[in-house]
């Protein structure tokens, strides 16, 4: 297609539907399941891959020293998010001649060796319950060495928690442990008693709890953990385990449900809500000018339309110069044509002074225009009283001045000023009532809707905005988009 021959217009529902479905990254799992597994027959390994359903299921390594709330965590992890649960005992639990063999070695109170750690990994994850819902291993790897071969064979977690503790939380914290010899469940004599007397009673001192066994396991873990670290250090999150099991969990969940940043080519597609004085002109135009996206006033859109003296251009006009509201009809269409064009389905937009009401709201989303981003700024009715009323502009040099953070530089100045009448106290309050009428549709009809302070210096507002611009937005949930491609 010939751009300069006439305009290029992309439908928008393209690059949505992309995005919803998350096709980039779908694609970038499916080649990296295809180059790890290396499938004599990649067409039909491809088919099996999509109709398991496995690709965007959490896959979580959960690791740390002795007596840091690994299994506890694991557990409700797993209980949360319907992973399946694996450590080293689970492992030797399964029928195979792996285990057997690792059996031989305990009996012969010899180390398991990595490589046939790696080999009943391998053969455990191939199931399908670790296939569909995804797994969190508890406690490996272990040493550097195993966290190399689990790369070697494909074995990459998407997030790696380690709980880290000081050493004498630690060592006082094993002494109570206390374990279920009939569910392998674990417990603690002071901090975490089961409430059924039954299982009380067949509760069972863990072994190698005593304070000299715990500190030489915790030397040992010690000389092996930074490397661990070091190989995972992008997939890595330390959370605190000398808090409540609550706190660790929440931390552990939040950081689980995280999603890294795609390398999926990002077209930004930002609405910016808020009501008058919250700073949304600012805040799109230093957006705007750091990201190369089209800032997009709808005010300056329409004021665009009736200078370039269009038939449309010239009804906007009347309405502008008799002070009436522009019907919506037709300030979706002027929008539509604007948002349409090449930089902004190529650099993408941010969008403010539109949509105000649900109804705006949803002809934009019937035309097409699908924000991937919608940020409200919030402020006082009082603080923006302070910054629109007291506002005005000198009209020989169309400098802008502000009684309280701009002053003018003299008394010359000062009494040529100019008010907007539109800046008026009592019309102020009708438009601010009016925003907080209509922000409760907005939210619902917008529910990933991010609240920013926008009472804060400028800066800050702004990089509160871009850590949320830049960044992936967390899972809800873990699921797969697939289901919508294949129905």
């Amino acid at each position: 297609m010939d751009a300069t021959t006439k305009p290029l217009r992309i439908p928008p529902e393209m690059g949505i539907y992309a995005e919803k479905h998350e096709i980039f990254d779908l694609l970038q799992s499916m080649l990296t399941r295809l180059l790890v597994d290396e499938p004599e027959d990649p067409i039909q390994f491809l088919i099996d891959l999509l109709k398991r359903d496995g690709l965007q299921v959490p896959r979580v390594f959960l690791l740390g020293p002795p007596a840091s709330g690994k299994r506890t965590i694991a557990k409700m992890l797993c209980e949360h998010t319907h992973a399946t649960q694996i450590n080293a005992s689970s492992l030797l639990k399964e029928e195979s001649d792996l285990v057997k063999r690792a059996l031989q070695y305990q009996e012969k109170q010899q180390e398991i060796p990595s490589e046939l750690w790696i080999k009943l990994v391998q053969q455990r994850l191939s199931k399908m319950d670790c296939i569909k819902r995804g797994w969190v291993f508890e406690g490996l790897p272990r040493t550097r060495e195993q966290a190399l071969l689990l790369q070697e064979a494909g074995i990459a977690p998407e997030h790696v928690v380690f709980l880290d503790a000081p050493d004498t939380v630690l060592i006082e914290r094993n002494l109570g442990k206390r374990i279920d010899p009939f569910t392998g469940d674990v417990y603690h004599a002071t901090f975490s008693w089961p409430s059924d007397d039954v299982v009380a009673r067949r509760l069972q001192e863990a072994p190698g709890i005593s304070e000299e066994e715990t500190a030489a396991q915790l030397l040992q873990f010690h000389r092996e953990s930074h490397a661990v670290q070091r190989t995972y250090q992008q997939q890595l999150r330390v959370i605190n385990a000398d808090q409540p099991s609550a706190d660790v969990f929440s931390q552990t969940l939040t950081f689980a449900l995280s999603r890294p940043r795609s390398a999926a080519p990002h077209t930004p597609r930002v609405v910016l809500l808020g009501s008058p004085g919250s700073g949304k002109s600012l805040q799109a135009a230093i957006i705007a000018q750091k990201y190369n996206v089209v800032n997009i006033c709808c005010g300056q859109v329409l004021k665009s339309a009736v200078a370039d003296e269009t038939s449309l251009g010239e009804l906007i006009k009347t309405y502008l110069e008799s002070g009436q509201q522009v019907p919506d009809s037709v300030v979706v269409k002027i929008l539509t044509e604007r948002l349409s064009r090449l930089d902004c389905t190529t650099r993408g937009w941010i969008l403010h002074g539109f949509p105000r009401d649900l109804e705006q709201a949803e002809k934009l989303h019937e035309a097409g225009f699908v924000p991937n981003r919608v940020f409200f700024l919030e402020i006082p009715n009082d603080v923006a009283i302070e910054r629109i009323t007291l506002r005005a502009v000198d009209p020989v040099t169309g400098e802008r001045y502000h009684s309280v953070y701009k002053a003018p530089p003299g008394p010359p100045v000062q009494s040529r000023l100019q008010w907007n009448p539109r800046d008026s106290e009592e019309g102020l309050l009708q438009s601010l009532a009016e925003c907080r009428a209509h922000a409760p549709d907005l939210q619902d009809f917008y529910p990933h809707t991010v609240h920013i302070n926008a009472d804060q210096d400028p800066h800050a507002v702004f990089e509160s905005l871009e850590s949320r611009l830049v960044n992936r937005l967390p899972r809800s949930s873990f699921g797969s988009s697939l289901s919508a491609l294949t129905e």
